[in-house]
């Protein structure tokens, strides 16, 4: 990566990629079931054919995956660093988001099942984007915010009855469901949590520090 891109990455706005402690969850006193005996997670709980891709790196040298919450406030305070980061490594890295509904955000799982909704289109990054930059106008009110939702898929020109029958789906919970199963069977008990080549990143706190380790991966 160029000096330019790191100085952009680094006085960009979303610099501070932790608020309040951003990348550190709570971690499970025993390791789970899909734990490896040299920490690192089993890339096959962490990385499914159908997850979600961002970017994907030719060699696959280096994967990040973000278990995430689209109503969690810190992955909406991570979100504008992990754009600029997609945008600056490109074909260099594979990102992979995963589904992490908490359940005591009213509309996170809704939100879940609108981003794999817009997927069956081919528009997930496109959804992904307009729940977290359009975040605090439908998060944490307890009615359903369906109708923002399929405001949001009108707005991209999808196909609204596909869009409302496939919200409305079995297999579209049943798709968010498995992400939720396969996040608590790599130990993931918050949001956002992050793994680089299938070991969970606990130690990073700003956005710099991220890149290092993408960097020492890519050098690795």
């Amino acid at each position: 990566m160029t000096k330019n891109t790191r100085l952009t990455l680094a006085v960009a706005a979303a610099l501070v990629l932790l608020i309040a402690g951003l990348l550190t969850v709570t971690r499970r006193d025993e390791p789970s079931p899909a734990t490896q005996a040299s920490g690192a997670v089993d890339a096959a709980v962490l990385v499914r054919d159908d997850s979600h891709r961002l970017s994907t790196a030719a060699d696959g040298k280096v994967t990040l995956v973000e278990f995430l919450d689209f109503e969690c406030e810190s992955c909406a305070a991570a979100y504008p660093a992990i754009k600029q980061i997609v945008a600056a490594y490109q074909d260099r890295i594979t990102f992979v988001v995963r589904y992490f509904p908490i359940p005591s955000h009213p509309n996170a799982e809704l939100a879940a099942r609108a981003a794999q909704a817009a997927a069956n289109q081919g528009r997930f990054p496109d959804m992904y984007a307009q729940l977290f930059e359009n975040q605090t106008s439908w998060s944490h009110n307890n009615d359903p915010q369906t109708e923002v939702f399929l405001g949001y898929a009108r707005t991209l020109g999808m196909d609204m009855a596909r869009f409302q029958r496939d919200l409305d789906d079995p297999a579209t919970a049943a798709r968010v469901a498995k992400d939720r199963t396969d996040g608590r069977a790599a130990g993931v008990t918050g949001t956002p949590t992050f793994f680089l080549n299938s070991r969970q990143l606990t130690q990073v706190r700003t956005q710099d520090d991220l890149v290092a380790a993408i960097d020492i991966a890519l050098a690795g």
